[in-house]
């Protein structure tokens, strides 16, 4: 009688990747370099939205009435659950429509998997986490490509439409304008503590809750006339995303950190050293452009480059139309959305933290 088979246990889907989730995103200062000669290309009028601000998505004019919107985002694993990692990757890919002010119509699945390591069960819950939020965003995954990779890959790509004006750019903020972030920070420092086993089940159900909620606001805050720009803060941690804010505007952004939301135990992780190497690569790119307050802990300065995997929308607007953004975030399920700062008009493109 020949013996049983005996299947190697597959290895945890985040020992696959040199980094997970949205800290997998190239450091914005060789960003900058990669992108700074731009496309030498004519741009056209339809063209309401390109790379000129690092905005979140495309936006290309289709008529009077409509506008198409087309992002991508993909990623490596950021939880070893395939289940969950799909959520994330899907949840972090449709947020850029919604952070344009847009709802999303469609998307195509981007998938790299070591097809040789992974079984098709796993491949497949992938998939099927991913397929999971679309149909909650009540779109289609109509198509997409797939090719055999040493590491694990999952995104989408997006398409959304909005009308053209109501486009919600990063580079509309004005000054006297206020702050408000939708979803708390510290989602890399989770990660990390994860990777470190560090991170118990609360912890993970709160990363978890944190990363797969749907931006689903964003239409609301684009169809109110007080709010000027909109973002999402994702890979390069709310400093970067509000120095893209403030660059875009020729504004300055000022945010009080102490009413900054954070996700549960994050401030105790970052202290005992449990951040990711983005945090510190983003700082490398940006923290001379701003400006700390005496004493800023140096886990503090952590938690404010730390990379947020599916964040939350990033608004400015009007100081008379705050409660209204408050009030659209509250009724879809954000209650720990907060004002946090507010925008001058200085003529320098800076971030100041109190």
């Amino acid at each position: 009688m020949n013996a049983p088979l005996i299947l190697p246990a597959e290895p945890r889907l985040t020992s696959l990747s040199h980094g997970g989730g949205c800290g997998c995103k190239i450091a914005p200062g060789v960003l900058s370099e990669i992108l700074k000669s731009g496309s030498g290309l004519p741009v056209p009028a339809e063209l309401l939205v390109g790379i000129e601000t690092a905005d979140d998505a495309a936006v290309y004019q289709l008529n009077d009435e409509q506008a198409l919107i087309a992002t991508t985002d993909f990623f490596m694993p950021i939880v070893d659950d395939p289940y969950d990692f799909g959520r994330i990757a899907a949840t972090n890919a449709i947020s850029d429509v919604y952070a344009m002010g847009g709802k999303p119509i469609l998307a195509l699945a981007l998938v790299g998997m070591p097809i040789s390591v992974l079984s098709t069960d796993t491949i497949g819950k992938i998939l099927a986490g991913g397929q999971s939020v679309c149909q909650a965003a009540g779109i289609p995954i109509a198509g997409g490509h797939t090719i055999d990779s040493v590491e694990p890959i999952y995104g989408l790509v997006a398409l959304g439409l909005v009308h053209p004006k109501r486009v919600k750019r990063n580079a509309d903020a004005k000054p006297g304008d206020r702050l408000i972030l939708g979803k708390p920070l510290g989602v890399g420092v989770l990660s990390a503590a994860l990777k470190k086993d560090q991170l118990g089940a609360p912890g993970y159900a709160q990363m978890i809750a944190n990363t797969t909620q749907l931006n689903t606001p964003g239409p609301d805050l684009a169809a109110l006339e007080g709010v000027h720009a909109l973002t999402d803060v994702t890979g390069f941690g709310l400093a970067g995303h509000a120095l893209e804010l403030a660059r875009g505007a020729g504004c300055t952004v000022h945010i009080d950190w102490a009413r900054v939301p954070l996700l549960d135990g994050v401030r105790q992780f970052a202290a005992q050293g449990l951040i990711t190497g983005a945090s510190g690569r983003n700082w490398a790119a940006y923290g001379q452009e701003v400006t700390l307050p005496p004493g800023f802990a140096a886990h503090d300065q952590a938690l404010l480059s730390d990379p947020q995997t599916s964040g939350g929308l990033l608004v400015s607007c009007a100081p008379e139309c705050v409660d209204a953004v408050l009030a659209v975030f509250r009724r879809h399920g954000f209650a720990a959305a907060a004002e946090i700062g507010h925008i001058s008009g200085t003529g320098s493109s800076r971030l100041e933290i109190r």
